[in-house]
């Protein structure tokens, strides 16, 4: 087990939350001692969620461990029910109870409870939240779907489909799934059920009224999804439509899917984005990528494909996605990172030296200290990533989104070198920092290869050291970095201002 002071996916367990708090008319039995009740915070605080989780704690404490645990959890399953009359129950432990192994399944089921009971086996040492959500969709969906239930004949009817995945706590979910769910309607196709976001147990047992299922989120929905498609025959979109032209993908399969016309989903014109202005001063900007798998490779093709940015590196922390990652990566010509390590992903930031960074909160982090810009695109998020506004990353307002948040920052740095006409003023001299990245930051961190001893061995003319500051800051690090980098090479101690033109035609080469 790792030390860390920040992890990207939480325990199975809040993974069941998640699910749970997503969905109505369910409720959470959760064995777990006193300090798990933490969990409740990332709803409310960070979703501001209206209400609390969907959760009975029994909250046992050292003193107990001595007596009958079991009997306090079926007491906590009682009451529960009692209280709140859920459709349906959920029974757990966490990854502390889970080492007590009082089995909440079999715990629940003597009670003879007159709701159904999903009872959750989710390895809290083995496994992590993303799994924990994908896990118990998949429980909710095989034990409470009406397996009689099957689609009624098309004749007079639209097509209907089913949304799988969205969540509570998950990135722009609510907005993409009105986004997405635009998209069909233009299409002349109806939105069966969305779930488990929004759905009710009731809802679940109909889930195979569907005629095909839409997979927004295969972190969330995947093993359900698989599991419809055995028992219902029900076909499986998967072209996740983050992207413009994955959203035209996402468009042309649903419609053969579904046998309908695309064209009233289609956009009427082609982007506009090679035609801007933007285009000419940003295209081939190096771009860093982290975050869940799904998110990190559309985000991949987006960045190459439609904004004409390079990718210098890619990478995922869900390992159960990392087979998708690692084609991804080679389909860049890069080598994959797949880490839940953020110090890892610290040092590859650093090594690739990116112009911009797309990441989750963590990445968000690292890059400030470093001075790169940075857009969030994937959870672990903060409360800054669940807006009031309309925001969704599908769909084509969604790719307008992406255009908005990825090449502001941009944009905001380019701006930056104007304000060496005003570097005399103390709001805008150096030591003031960018504005964007925060006041009082120091220089960017020296990169992995480069020791401070090792530049301590340059040294640079003041006229030199003038020059280097004409350089915008965004690149300014790097140009420092390859002009000592060049001096070492050519066996130079002091750096004059020839050597950092010397050095900038070597690298201009």
């Amino acid at each position: 087990m790792q030390l860390t002071v920040w992890t990207y996916e939480g325990p199975p367990h809040v993974g069941a939350m998640r699910v749970a708090t997503a969905m109505e008319g369910v409720h959470y039995v959760l064995h777990a001692p006193q300090g798990d009740t933490y969990a409740d915070l990332l709803f409310t605080m960070i979703e501001r969620a209206r209400r609390r989780p969907p959760v009975t704690y029994t909250t046992f404490q050292a003193r107990d461990l001595g007596k009958d645990t079991a009997e306090l959890f079926q007491q906590a399953a009682r009451d529960a029910y009692a209280r709140f009359q859920p459709q349906a129950m959920l029974v757990g432990a966490s990854c502390t109870a889970e080492l007590i192994q009082d089995d909440p399944g079999g715990l629940v089921s003597a009670l003879d409870l007159p709701v159904p009971v999903v009872a959750l086996d989710l390895p809290s040492y083995t496994r992590k939240e993303n799994w924990g959500v994908c896990e118990t969709f998949y429980q909710i969906v095989r034990q409470l779907a009406d397996r009689d239930i099957r689609p009624a004949p098309r004749e007079g009817r639209r097509p209907r489909a089913n949304l799988l995945g969205p969540t509570a706590l998950g990135f722009r979910h609510r907005d993409d799934v009105t986004e997405v769910s635009r998209i069909l309607a233009a299409m002349g196709i109806d939105v069966h059920l969305v779930a488990p976001r929004g759905a009710t147990p009731a809802d679940i047992a109909g889930i195979g009224a569907a005629d095909f299922n839409i997979l927004l989120y295969p972190e969330a929905g995947d093993s359900a999804a698989r599991w419809l498609e055995r028992t219902f025959g029900q076909k499986t979109v998967r072209t996740v439509p983050i992207g413009h032209g994955a959203t035209l993908d996402f468009i042309n399969e649903v419609a053969a899917i579904a046998g309908v016309d695309p064209t009233p989903a289609l956009p009427s014109n082609l982007p506009w984005w090679s035609r801007s202005v933007d285009s000419t001063y940003l295209t081939g900007k190096r771009v860093f990528i982290f975050g869940d798998a799904t998110h990190a490779i559309a985000a991949a093709r987006v960045a190459r494909d439609e904004l004409g940015f390079e990718v210098v590196g890619l990478g995922c922390y869900n390992r159960e996605f990392a087979r998708e990652l690692k084609a991804a990566a080679r389909a860049h010509g890069l080598e994959p990172l797949v880490t839940d390590d953020y110090l890892a992903v610290e040092a590859a930031i650093q090594a690739a030296q990116p112009e911009l960074v797309l990441g989750t909160q963590m990445e968000r982090h690292i890059a400030k200290r470093l001075r790169i810009p940075c857009a969030v695109i994937s959870a672990p998020v903060h409360v800054q990533d669940f807006p009031a506004r309309y925001s969704p990353q599908m769909g084509f307002e969604g790719a307008n989104v992406l255009f908005d948040t990825w090449v502001h920052p941009l944009v905001m740095g380019l701006e930056e070198h104007l304000l060496t006409m005003f570097r005399d003023d103390f709001e805008f001299s150096d030591a003031a920092g960018a504005s964007h990245l925060g006041a009082g930051l120091a220089e960017p961190a020296l990169a992995p290869e480069q020791s401070a001893a090792e530049a301590a061995i340059h040294s640079w003319t003041q006229e030199a050291e003038r020059e280097l500051k004409k350089i915008p800051f965004f690149v300014r690090g790097k140009a420092r970095r390859n002009t000592e980098a060049f001096a070492t090479a050519q066996g130079l101690s002091l750096i004059t201002i020839d050597t950092l033109y010397e050095a900038k035609a070597h690298y201009a080469r």
